[in-house]
């Protein structure tokens, strides 16, 4: 490893994807709204139910893939094992393709059952558009996974940029083109974007690596002094037994998403609403609450994703030390960023979606009840790229399955409560994350010994949070009073908020300079915060 990966590390490469990850969302976020005026309440209905289905045979085809990938190439890279480590990478690349494939022929020739068994014939057409990108993807993966094991995570910063900035364009180019035929074409239109916006990805990955290629030959050739290599079968073996818990584990999540799409719709029909009433609120539930409140979750994941190599390294070299700053570091930051996210959007849950969705609006009690799910989806992505990080893959996976098998009966308890309706599910999936993020983080204790800060991950951030709650709520409800413009009322409100949550944060000492190091400009800014005595 030469001089500039050393120097590379985990907050670094967190950072990296982070803003990736945050643009990339911020995209997608974007082109959500003309696409909610296209599709309305009704084509998001549409456009979910399908996108969900594709969704869970994309996890089983490359859900564990990064992660694996990035796991088994890290140990390899840190001792300096080349020549395995790329083995990996293309080993990796054909069992993926292969099983990218398959899942892809699968989802297209049994769009229309599928379609049939969630009573919703408009959804076939979403998963034939969507079929194609599993393939895509699948292999994209194995690229990102190879790059990020290698502790160089601006591969995947670009080419996720990339993909999501061609995504964009085409969704709402072909809904809108579509939306001339039906509400259900335009649900498909959009849905082909995803796959040209990751041909887009894989493209300029491929591009990446074959200018880093000689760099790779090159450690590879100089590898070749040792006699005994690993082989193909022992790099199947270890990828799967790897990635296989980190798919059951993603996969019960997604599970409980279609399960979602059955239930939802079938209980509030029972309750009195109609098929197309069922729809539209299932649109509310997954294009506003799920789009909105997960976008705080892309840094924790991100994080996540990031820490996987360089707790593995650090785990390996027995450096318990690194394993419990970075563990502490990787928690406080996601932290301290999520928390203040759940609090406004509980506050502002109506006002924000008047404001993103005039035409469109329903739906802000979702917002206004399940924000604190994003606390505790936020707490469950860390842990889990931690004990992954460590090699407890299993964990997370039995912690989603508990998460699971708990949201399933309450679903039938809370979505029941005709006043409830879709917001029954929004309760049950809180209870969800609860529960696995409790298991997750009592098992990262348990097996790591790691004395997590609370005060800082957790007491100072939410202190913070609820003076900036008071301010939020003080400040927007005086600028609806004397401007009667909710845009306006909205923007000042967040501005106002930001202020008072670092400003309180800074104060109460929830900031570290390490952590602040690590941002843009981070020297500049501790000596500042250094001279007024805030650090």
């Amino acid at each position: 490893m030469d001089r500039k990966e050393k120097g590379s590390n985990f907050m670094q490469q967190a950072a990296i994807l982070a803003a990736a990850s945050i643009i990339s969302r911020f995209i997608g976020f974007l082109y959500r709204i003309p696409l909610t005026d296209i599709l309305g309440d009704l084509g998001n209905g549409y456009y979910s139910q399908g996108y969900y289905i594709y969704t869970f045979f994309l996890i089983f085809s490359s859900a564990g893939l990064p992660a694996a990938i990035s796991k088994m190439v890290s140990t390899r890279a840190t001792v300096k094992q080349y020549r395995d480590a790329h083995r990996v990478f293309e080993v990796s690349l054909i069992i993926g393709g292969a099983l990218g494939l398959f899942c892809s022929l699968l989802l297209s020739f049994g769009a229309r059952a599928f379609a049939g068994l969630i009573n919703t014939p408009e959804a076939a057409y979403t998963m034939l558009t969507l079929s194609p990108t599993i393939f895509i993807v699948t292999i994209m993966s194995s690229y990102r996974g190879y790059f990020q094991g290698l502790k160089n995570s601006v591969p995947t910063a670009v080419s996720q940029l990339v993909e999501q900035i061609v995504n964009a364009v085409f969704t709402v180019a072909l809904a809108w083109q579509f939306s001339k035929t039906s509400i259900a074409a335009a649900a498909a239109g959009g849905t082909a974007g995803t796959g040209i916006g990751a041909f887009a990805g894989l493209a300029i990955i491929i591009v990446i690596y074959n200018m880093a290629k000689p760099k790779i030959i090159r450690r590879v050739k100089l590898d070749r002094n040792r006699e005994d290599y690993e082989s193909d079968f022992s790099i199947v073996s270890e990828l799967i037994k790897t990635a296989v818990p980190i798919i059951i584990g993603t996969a019960v999540f997604s599970l409980t998403n279609i399960i979602d799409i059955f239930m939802v719709k079938n209980i509030l029909i029972n309750s009195g609403y109609t098929p197309v009433q069922a729809d539209e609120l299932y649109g509310q539930l997954s294009g506003k609450y799920y789009v909105i409140t997960t976008l705080p979750v892309t840094i924790s994941t991100s994080l996540a994703t990031a820490a996987l190599p360089s707790i593995a390294s650090s785990f390996k070299l027995r450096d318990l030390a690194a394993v419990h700053k970075k563990t502490n570091s990787a928690m406080r930051i996601a932290m301290i960023l999520t928390i203040p996210a759940a609090v406004g959007i509980g506050i502002l849950g109506t006002p924000i979606l008047e404001l993103l969705f005039p035409k469109h609006s329903g739906g802000g009690v979702l917002l206004q009840v399940g924000s604190i799910s994003i606390l505790f989806l936020a707490l469950t992505q860390i842990s889990t790229g931690m004990l992954q990080g460590i090699g407890r893959v299993k964990v997370p996976a039995f912690a989603a399955l508990c998460g699971a098998l708990l949201k399933i009966p309450l679903n039938y308890i809370f979505i029941s409560i005709h006043e409830l309706n879709v917001t029954g599910s929004v309760i049950s999936t809180i209870f969800c994350y609860f529960l696995a993020a409790a298991i997750d983080v009592y098992f990262l204790i348990k097996y790591t010994n790691v004395k997590l800060d609370f005060a800082t991950i957790l007491i100072k951030p939410m202190a913070a949070a609820a003076v900036m709650g008071v301010a939020c709520y003080t400040f927007y409800h005086s600028s609806i009073f004397l401007t009667e413009n909710n845009t306006i009322s909205v923007i000042i409100s967040i501005l106002i908020s930001i202020f008072a949550y670092f400003t309180m944060l800074l104060l109460l000492r929830g900031l570290q300079r390490d952590d602040i190091i690590e941002l843009p400009f981070g020297s500049k800014i501790c000596y500042v915060l250094e001279q007024i005595n805030m650090l």
